[in-house]
């Protein structure tokens, strides 16, 4: 590889702030903030939302079939 143009791979801490939770996960991500974890310092990115916090995994998202569309679609294309 050639030195000067790739950039750096190293360790950062994402922080989603709604959950409190704090994942560190290797990253290229250039950030100003700094975080220490277990006394190692490490650049930080805070999130509004994760996989901790999203509706989508957490189970409390609600699917609404808006007048019907689905029975709409199977009248419309059953022949």
């Amino acid at each position: 590889m050639k030195d000067g143009i790739h950039p750096t791979y190293r360790a950062v801490a994402f922080k989603d702030i709604g959950a409190d939770q704090v994942f560190i996960i290797r990253s290229t991500v250039q950030t100003r903030d700094k975080t220490t974890i277990d006394g190692v310092e490490y650049p930080l990115v805070n999130l509004d939302i994760s996989s901790v916090s999203h509706p989508f995994y957490t189970g409390k998202q609600k699917v609404l079939d808006v007048g019907g569309r689905v029975d709409k679609f199977r009248k419309r294309y059953a022949a």
